[in-house]
């Protein structure tokens, strides 16, 4: 009989190390045999809630350093990291390097065995690889053995297996949107095995989906309705709901109907998806939109919306309020407020080990758009109105969450500083004229401390009463930032997404009565008022309003780590527009505006677009073929 070395604890953090090479085909360490990790519901869930520590925290999980995004939407000029060596096509050194939640430094410098799940660091857990393969077999462990709860009653049964039937199918996802078409493993392997790749990712992702059907059935609405809930009341917030189930299933079956996935590395067109699939998607999202009418979720008002990202309620609750649905279990503090800076001077906010991630001037001047709603491409065309963007004034009559999310050249920053501090850093200083004048918040151009593209980012950035934490008004300690897994914003937006490549922008499904147009209305009418509805003649036009739910998502999820599965997924990343990453360089007085080219990423289809597995990954047996130009 097998044994599971395991904590009896039920509490978020409860870990497990394993001391094998191997998370596939060999057991764990032995301390309780299956009968006793089984033989009440405490035990049990103990050992499920070790999965929950394996979900990798991207902003958290890679070294000190905050390298998180991988797209085009932001800049990090150090040779060491995982987005630089993206962005110079070498997906090998990304995917096993030493700073990247992918891999992670533990991994990449003492081996697998090494990364500890009990480490309240997550940049000393395991990376996404080693913890996505851990989590599979433990959720086949507890699937297995399901029968040996003989002591627990039908609801607890049921709320161990759910949970195990969604990590099954959530961690399968974590490796798939990296990796492409994989083995869907719904069995403890153990001794000689052969994994064969499947021949489309529709093919695991149909899998996963009846994983997620599984735990829909079985997972609660809320723990603090149910009776095994009791024991850990107010204390629930983190654990799975059908609410992530349901999320996670329609983002599974949207991502494996997207264009690069439909397209399976043959022919692709980028507003081609299969419908099929997006109609199960939308059935699957709609059913967290009418948890939302029965009172589980809700938006964020625009008044609120730091309550998602930095502002919790108290110093070590989550954030996330009422769009909250699934995330990680949260990192040390160190490591929680390194990610919340991670996109503002060091010197101005003081936190040790942080390092500026740059938003692209190329990212936002493609996505944030005008006041009026359109995109700054659509405004100057004038078909749709008055133009309101002036190139030679590009800071005015943007978009509000231009100003919500993004730091800007004149922005207050600390009027609390005094003296020569005030001079420095009163207010945002990101003009750049040449390597020998430039603002005390833009970098020269050779280092990566300050900005290197003349902005800076505060999503997760806490700022009370018009002021910013900096040295001279400490409030950071106060609250605690966290890039959710999953928030009710990205449902609306998937939502509309996949309705819209099935059956338009104006028709609504028979699960819900929301058309792609008004989902996506409702978001960018938080409070009314807010940012105008998409225009009738964008609406109108199949493409163009794909376009627009494309933007809207690029603008609301960004900084979320996101953009790089998104634009791989539409087919997009290998396109000029999405390889060139800018800096926006500008005088002191703003009497020029000028686009600088930082580096064209090397980015070929399909070869970019799918990390290489390791190499002896594809050579213990054929038909693990490697991915295609690897």
């Amino acid at each position: 009989m097998k044994k599971y070395k395991i904590k009896l604890l039920i509490i978020l953090g409860l870990l497990l190390s394993f001391s094998c090479e191997s998370y596939l085909d060999k057991a764990p360490e032995s301390d309780l045999d299956e009968e006793e990790v089984f033989s009440t519901f405490k035990n049990a869930q103990g050992f499920v809630e070790e999965m929950y520590t394996l979900v990798v925290d991207y902003g958290t999980q890679a070294h000190t350093f905050q390298d998180y995004l991988y797209g085009d939407d932001a800049y990090g000029n150090r040779t060491w990291k995982a987005s630089y060596q993206i962005d110079l096509g070498n997906l090998n050194g990304a995917a096993r390097g030493s700073f990247t939640y992918l891999w992670n430094w533990q991994n990449a410098t003492y081996g697998t065995s090494n990364a500890d799940i009990n480490n309240s660091n997550q940049s000393k857990r395991p990376g996404l690889w080693d913890a996505s393969l851990r989590g599979i077999r433990k959720a086949n462990i507890v699937i297995s053995n399901i029968d040996l709860m003989v002591n627990a009653t039908q609801d607890e049964r049921d709320v161990i297996l759910g949970q195990a039937y969604f990590f099954r199918a959530f961690f399968h996802n974590e490796i798939m949107k990296f990796y492409g078409r994989f083995p869907y493993i719904d069995k403890v392997l153990v001794g000689d095995f052969n994994l064969q790749r499947p021949d489309s990712y529709k093919e695991s992702a149909l899998a996963a989906n009846e994983d997620y059907k599984k735990a829909v059935e079985l997972l609660p609405a809320n723990w603090d309705e149910m009776p095994y809930g009791k024991l850990t009341l107010g204390e629930n917030k983190a654990r799975l709901t059908k609410g992530a189930a349901y999320s996670f299933q329609g983002k599974n079956l949207l991502l494996a109907a997207s264009p690069l996935m439909y397209g399976n590395n043959g022919s692709m067109n980028t507003y081609n998806y299969d419908t099929e699939l997006c109609d199960m998607a939308v059935d699957a999202f709609a059913e967290v939109l009418k948890l939302k009418d029965q009172g589980y979720y809700k938006l964020s008002s625009w008044e609120n919306y730091e309550e998602v990202f930095w502002k919790s309620p108290t110093p070590n609750a989550w954030p996330g309020a009422t769009e909250f649905i699934f995330a990680s279990t949260g990192g040390n503090k160190g490591q929680v407020q390194r990610f919340m800076t991670a996109g503002v001077d060091r010197d101005f906010h003081g936190i040790s080990g942080s390092e500026i991630v740059s938003p692209t001037h190329n990212f936002i001047n493609y996505n944030f758009g005008m006041a009026n709603g359109l995109s700054i491409e659509d405004d100057l065309s004038g078909k749709y109105g008055p133009v309101t963007y002036n190139p030679a004034k590009p800071f005015e009559n943007r978009d509000p969450r231009f100003y919500k999310w993004l730091i800007i050249d004149g922005d207050v920053m600390a009027p609390k500083a005094t003296g020569s501090n005030q001079t420095k850093h009163g207010t945002a200083k990101l003009w750049y004229e040449t390597t020998g004048n430039f603002g005390e918040h833009r970098s020269k151009g050779d280092d990566n401390q300050p900005s290197t593209t003349g902005y800076m980012f505060s999503k997760f950035y806490p700022k009370i009463d018009g002021e910013y934490h900096s040295k001279w008004n400490q409030i950071i300690d106060q609250y605690t930032g966290m890039r959710l897994h999953m928030r009710l914003t990205d449902v609306y937006l998937m939502y509309a997404e996949a309705l819209h490549a099935s059956r338009g922008a104006t028709t609504t499904p028979g699960s819900y009565n929301l058309t792609a147009e008004e989902a996506i209305n409702a978001i960018r009418n938080r409070t009314a008022g807010t940012i105008p509805n998409v225009h009738p003649s964008i609406v109108a036009d199949n493409n163009k309003f794909m376009d627009e739910i494309r933007r809207d998502r690029s603008v609301e999820l960004c900084f979320e780590a996101h953009r790089w599965v998104d634009i791989r997924r539409w087919g997009l990343a290998h396109l000029e527009r999405y390889k060139r990453k800018t800096a926006l360089d500008f005088p002191e007085d703003h009497s020029s505006f000028t686009e600088r080219l930082l580096v064209e990423r090397v980015c070929e289809y399909p070869k970019h677009y799918w990390l290489p597995f390791e190499a002896k990954q594809t050579q213990i047996y054929e038909g693990f073929p490697q991915n295609p130009g690897w």
